[in-house]
This record gives C-alpha cells, sequence and structure tokens, in this order.
C-alpha cells in the first residue's frame, strides 16, 4: 500500500482521515480509494459529512438512479471532474443491471418496503458498489498516475464470506493496471457463491479457499496489508501495490450511501412516504457496512429514523449495540443459513464509532489495540448513550430465519433469501410506528439448500432428501421455482453448471501462506 501525502485540498474538495490518527496528511478522495486502508491499520473517512436539504434529496427521484449517484459523489467533493463522475456512473448503473430502477423497492404492505439490492451482475447487494469501484478506482489510480503521484499497479486482495468475492471479481475482471485474488472460507460459503468463484473469467484474476471461516480469511488480508516488508516485497520484484475491494475501502461504501438517499427519494415519490416523515431501515449486518451507509445517509439529512441491526446466531454486533461490550473472547463461531452475516469481527464498526466519539482517533486505536489483543473491547457511556440513540438490535437464530422464508412466501407472495429472512423477523421485532425499509441483499437463488429446506419444514442442518441432495445448485433452483409458481432465476445464476471450474486451491489461514499464495499469483 502506498500513501502519498495531500496537499491543501482546492475550495470544495473533501479530504480523507483516518480513525487512527497515524495518516501524516489528509487524502484526497482518489488516495483514499487506491489506498484502501489506511496507514496504522485505520479507515479513511471523509473530513466533513455533506449536508442535503428536504428539497435536495426528493428532487433525486427526478433523475434515473446513475445521476441520483453522480449528484452524491458530488455532493462529497471528490476529486474529479464533474463530467468524469457523470460517466463513470453512466458505465456503473446500466443494462449490467436487469431493472432499470437499478434498485427497485417491492412494498409487502403500506408500512413495510423492501429495497431489493440484488439486481446486478451476480445477484447480490455487493453489486450496487462494486459495479461502481472498479470504475472510480481505475480513474483514481489514471488521475493519480498523470499527476505523478503513482508508479505501480495494483493488487486487489479480498476476503469474502460469499457475496463481496464474486461481485469484486466481477467488477475488476480485466481490468488494466489491476490484478485481484479473492479469498473464501472452504465449506462455509453456498454451493452457488462458490461456483459464481471459481467459475470467473478474466486473465487476472485468482480465486482461494481458505482452511478456515470468514474471520480469518479477512484477519490473514488484515495483517497482510499491515506488513511492511510484504509490501515493498511486492513493490520490489513486481512493482505492484497492495489495495482493497473489501467495505474497508471508502469508495466500497460511497455507493452503499447512495442508495439509502435514494430509496427516500423514490418513497416519496411514490406516494408511499411523506417528505420529512422517518423512515426506519433495518439491515442484515454482519461487516457493519450496509448499516453504516444508512448512518451516513442519515447524517448527510435524509430523514432516517431507527436503524435496525439484524443479526443471525453470530450475534456480536446485537450483543454490542444492546451492551456496549464488543466480546469475541469466547464466543464460538456459528454456522447459519445466512452464511454473508457470519463474521464476529465486524470492520465498520470502527468508523462507526470513529463519528460517535466525535472522532476520537486515540479512543479508537485503543479500543482497536483492546480487541486485537484481548478479544473484547468496551465503550464508554457516552459513546453507548449515542449507540443506543440510532441503533436498535435484535437477533434470529437459524430455525427461526427459515420458518420467516415460509411465513413470507404464505402471506405476501413474496420469496425471501436467507439474509432478508434475518432482517424481515427483526423488523417486525423492533418496529414501531415508523414505516420500515428492510434492505434485501441477496436473490433467494444463491442460497436454494436452506430455501428447500424453509419451504419443507426442514431444520436448519437437516440433510436434505437424497434425490434433493444429487441435485446441483442451478437444479435445486430450477426444482424451488417450479414448486413456488415458476419464479425466475437470474441468468447469471441459472448457467453456473455450464461454467469450467478454474480455481481449486485451499491454503491455510495465516497471514504467511496468505502473502506466498499473493506473491506466487503475481510471479505467474
Amino acid at each position: 500500500m502506498t500513501n502519498v501525502a495531500s496537499s491543501e485540498a482546492p475550495a470544495g474538495q473533501n479530504l480523507y482521515i483516518d480513525t487512527r490518527g497515524c495518516c501524516e496528511a489528509p487524502v484526497p478522495f482518489t488516495e483514499a480509494v487506491v489506498n484502501g486502508l489506511a496507514q496504522g491499520g485505520g479507515l479513511y473517512v471523509p473530513e466533513r459529512i455533506p449536508q442535503l436539504s428536504l428539497d435536495q434529496i426528493t428532487g433525486l427521484a427526478a433523475l434515473p438512479y446513475a445521476q441520483r449517484a453522480a449528484a452524491v459523489y458530488r455532493a462529497f467533493g471528490i476529486d474529479l471532474p464533474d463530467e468524469e463522475i457523470d460517466r463513470l456512473m453512466e458505465r456503473s448503473y446500466g443494462d449490467n443491471f436487469d431493472d432499470e430502477a437499478i434498485c427497485p423497492i417491492t412494498s409487502l404492505d403500506d408500512k413495510t418496503h423492501v429495497l431489493e439490492l440484488w439486481h446486478g451482475p451476480t445477484s447480490a447487494f455487493k453489486d450496487m458498489a462494486l459495479q461502481c469501484l472498479p470504475q472510480f478506482f481505475s480513474a483514481s489510480a489514471s488521475a493519480l498516475r498523470e499527476a505523478g503521484a503513482l508508479d505501480h499497479e495494483f493488487l486487489i486482495l479480498v476476503a469474502t464470506s460469499g457475496d463481496t468475492g464474486k461481485a469484486a471479481l466481477e467488477g475488476f475482471k480485466d481490468a488494466d493496471g489491476v490484478r485481484i485474488g479473492v479469498l473464501f472460507p472452504d465449506g462455509g460459503v453456498s454451493d452457488i457463491q462458490r461456483k459464481q468463484m471459481v467459475t470467473t473469467t478474466g486473465s487476472n484474476v485468482q480465486v482461494w479457499g481458505v482452511r478456515g471461516n470468514f474471520d480469518d480469511c479477512q484477519t490473514g488480508v488484515k495483517r497482510a496489508f499491515s506488513d511492511d516488508a510484504f509490501a515493498r516485497r511486492l513493490l520490489d520484484e513486481h512493482a505492484v501495490a497492495l489495495s482493497s475491494a473489501n467495505s474497508i475501502n471508502w469508495g466500497r461504501l460511497m455507493p452503499q450511501i447512495v442508495y439509502y438517499v435514494s430509496s427516500y427519494a423514490e418513497l416519496v415519490a411514490q406516494g408511499k412516504l411523506e417528505a420529512g416523515a422517518e423512515l426506519d431501515v433495518c439491515v442484515p449486518t454482519g461487516n457493519f457496512g450496509n448499516i453504516l451507509a444508512a448512518w451516513y445517509a442519515k447524517a448527510m439529512g435524509v430523514p432516517i429514523g431507527t436503524l435496525m441491526c439484524a443479526s443471525n446466531e453470530n450475534r456480536v454486533l446485537a450483543d454490542f449495540i444492546n451492551t456496549g461490550t464488543y466480546d469475541i473472547s469466547d464466543r464460538p463461531f456459528v454456522t447459519t443459513p445466512s452464511p454473508s452475516m457470519d463474521i464476529l469481527v465486524s470492520s465498520n464498526l470502527e468508523r462507526q464509532l470513529f463519528e460517535l466519539t466525535g472522532r476520537d482517533a486515540q479512543a479508537i486505536a485503543g479500543w482497536m489495540r483492546d480487541l486485537s489483543e484481548e478479544r473484547r473491547f468496551r465503550v464508554d457511556a457516552d459513546t453507548f448513550a449515542k449507540v443506543r440513540a440510532d441503533f436498535a438490535a435484535d437477533s434470529v437464530d437459524n430455525d427461526e430465519c427459515l420458518a420467516v422464508i415460509r411465513e413470507a412466501l404464505d402471506e405476501h407472495d413474496y420469496l425471501l433469501d436467507p439474509h432478508t429472512a434475518v432482517a424481515y423477523r427483526v423488523a417486525q421485532n423492533l418496529r414501531g410506528e415508523n414505516p420500515v425499509l428492510i434492505a434485501s441483499t441477496a436473490h433467494w437463488a444463491k442460497f436454494g439448500d436452506n430455501v428447500y429446506r424453509a419451504l419443507h419444514g426442514l431444520d436448519a442442518g437437516a440433510p436434505l432428501p437424497d434425490d434433493v441432495a444429487k441435485l446441483t445448485g442451478c437444479q435445486l433452483n430450477e426444482l424451488i421455482a417450479r414448486e413456488t409458481g415458476g419464479r425466475a432465476i437470474p441468468a447469471g445464476l441459472a448457467s453456473l453448471d455450464t461454467m469450467p471450474v478454474r480455481f481449486s486451491a485451499v491454503i491455510d489461514g495465516d497471514v504467511e501462506s496468505i502473502e506466498e499464495a499473493a506473491a506466487g499469483f503475481l510471479a505467474r
């Protein structure tokens, strides 16, 4: 990772600081994006959060989605020309999505709205960011090269709990000046998710299974990013620096802010929400990036009320929000029907706490050190009060998650994936008078085995019937589609059985193994 100290920003341009106070100077958006992670392991946040009036927010509804996104980016004062922002957004949100609304909203009743974030090429909400980030990453790198501030290429190293990996591979494949390597927990993702990754096309991609869980993948990647000797080796031997497409990269988070701003405008335009009325938001939460984006939208002026954090049996975030203590010291890692939420170390909570402490980098550095060394930390009373002012949280166990899928189908003729099912139940449990927007993070066909269990009253983890167990993930999805009235399956998921497997390597999750695998990939 290369960090270049920035000169004073031109008028109107926003600069980026880090959550642990280690950067020598603030950097512009372009540098924050290509760096990914800040010096000292902290995360970039903008020096200022822009403010939008209610009229500005609701006025976005008159624009197509790409232009809505461009307007939010311009509000953040990024260091790219307006016309470049417009061009990149048009490339990010076009015919690569199967709905012209990009992220349409389905209303189950007058006060329950589902934000469908899975209409992109990999059928997961990560597409909303990872069709956008590569465009801005390439533009940022090009701008820095032209300015003489960059003289190397990049290795994007990604840890994934299932969805980020394929979305990042799809976004960065065949990109100039970039190679991308993805690590996923071997046996810890659905069959469809695995096939999506290991069949990926592109000349600049690599995929590894990892012996361990997602936290092992993420911790190993973070340690590689923090290894100065490894960074020097990559630069000396390959003229390559590390960067990230995980939500630790601010360029991943920005597009997620957009869809919360856009959704509020859309609900007002559809007559489903009165302008200025509060809207609660419920998000199935793993790494805390998606719900953090909703908080930033709220901080910008969007009338969002309670942010509902929905956890599965790995309920470390729900416990933190309800107690003020983040403790993984003696917490088992549970395999659930919602694997993208099977996370114990939620990286973006660091950004959230930075904001809620009034940007106290010293406090953040101390808590992150406690988490690393003692596997727990506790926030002070004032910070905890601010957490409770913005957030509510609950969790859903494995069997209840599956029961919700059947319930929503029976009551609304709407088929949920297991992650959205968790959010659906938590929204029911925590809602007050405000309408609720539920973030739907994946198409059900990515998790056909557990959807089948839900529809047939099987317990979570129960073996599938022998004839069903013999089916491929694609064949199982076809069966479910027939059983539920001929539902459409996205083309990218329906064709996976015909795609050749390109990647089968499985490595250990320690930093040494990850670094050697990455170096071997670059040496090819």
